[in-house]
């Protein structure tokens, strides 16, 4: 049976001597603090202290913390504190406890600007390697599903990749043609404004055409998909990783790339370049709707002045783009899925850098297009 805990207080000239007792643990806290803060208030009459150990039956550390406490609180005001009586085997529990909080902590080395700045290069290099290796480990593996598939057509999962496209394809047609529709005004509309100086303003239907089908049409569409879609599905297999779903299809003799990742990249191939097609046009009629408004160009001398301007070559450039555009897409959006961790932190990180890359890889192969196809006279 534990002792009921004490703490005696005697004061001897500027000497108090505190003299706890008992059963010193933590099913007593409560009483535990109640006696030390009551000690606490007799210290400050006293120039010295003198904890004496020797009654106490047993201690823990919530014991010996509470006491340390009130002889810190005695030190921190310039008193001498002394601490006697203590039982062998608890020893070693106070002199640990005393310690806590003791030792100053040395401030971290300065370290030098250049080499702060080389690490952040070289930290970055490496996480810029790591995801190309994931990118082309993503690539390798869908080509391999890919030509199985090829192999075994009966194995496409056809119900899957329908309603892939219409996800990614039908519904996404409102919000595709709304944005194209205003890019393609606010072109004509700058273009308009500034051409009206020169007495050119019937240069703005060129500019419009060859902007919206060579460059701008995919481009804004690619970013909205992988904004749009991109996102959904880093977030959906993420979910799936973090739900173990695709650990079960392993465990079953399931490939999820096959299953999982291949209808989702194949219905966003097929489906993109039908967006941009749908989005280039909405951006046309939007540069002719303000061409017929703002610069009093009515829609028969609009049109017959894009038959001019652009050629068909200029639309078969921006249609080359959107597969490859889908592909790059897909499979950013894909591996960073399969890259979440069993966190919702790590859900919000990996589809936020999915968005992030996918954009960067999409603008970047846009460029790289525009040199390509320059080059060979395109």
């Amino acid at each position: 049976m534990r002792a009921h805990p004490g703490l005696a207080a005697e004061a001897t000239g500027e000497l108090l001597e505190l003299r706890p007792s008992g059963s010193w643990v933590s099913l007593n806290v409560t009483e535990l603090e109640n006696l030390t803060r009551s000690a606490s208030g007799k210290v400050g009459n006293a120039k010295a202290v003198k904890l004496d150990l020797g009654a106490v039956s047993e201690i823990d550390t919530v014991g010996v913390w509470l006491l340390e406490k009130l002889s810190r609180s005695a030190a921190a005001g310039g008193r001498r504190v002394e601490m006697t009586g203590v039982a062998e085997n608890y020893v070693g529990l106070v002199e640990e406890v005393r310690q806590v909080n003791r030792r100053d902590i040395a401030p971290p080395p300065r370290q030098n600007p250049i080499v702060a700045k080389l690490t952040d290069l070289g930290r970055s290099t490496l996480g810029a390697a790591r995801d190309v290796t994931v990118f082309l480990d993503m690539l390798a593996a869908l080509s391999l599903a890919l030509v199985r598939t090829l192999a075994r057509p009966r194995s496409l999962r056809v119900t899957s990749l329908v309603y892939q496209m219409y996800r990614i394809g039908w519904q996404a047609i409102p919000i595709v043609v709304l944005i194209t529709f205003l890019i393609g005004a606010i072109i004509a509309q700058q273009g308009i404004f500034h051409f009206r100086r020169f007495g050119a303003e019937s240069y703005v239907v060129d500019m419009v055409g060859i902007l919206v089908l060579r460059e701008l049409g995919v481009l804004i569409v690619a970013i909205m998909v992988a904004g749009r879609s991109g996102s959904a599905y880093t977030a959906e297999l993420g979910s799936m990783k973090m739900r173990e779903e695709i650990d079960a299809l392993v465990t079953m003799g399931l490939d999820p790339v096959e299953v999982l990742i291949l209808p989702r990249i194949v219905a966003l191939i097929l489906t993109l370049p039908i967006l941009a097609f749908i989005g280039s046009m909405a951006a046309l009629y939007g540069g002719g709707l303000v061409a017929q408004l703002y610069g009093g160009m009515g829609p028969a001398i609009f049109i017959a002045r894009l038959h001019d301007a652009v050629s068909v070559t200029h639309f078969e450039v921006g249609m080359w783009k959107a597969p490859f555009m889908a592909l790059v897409i897909g499979i950013v959006a894909c591996s960073e899925g399969l890259r979440v961790k069993g966190s919702a932190e790590s859900l919000g990180q990996q589809t936020t850098t999915s968005v992030v890359q996918s954009i960067f890889l999409v603008i970047v192969l846009d460029g790289l297009f525009a040199v390509f196809f320059a080059s060979i006279g395109l």
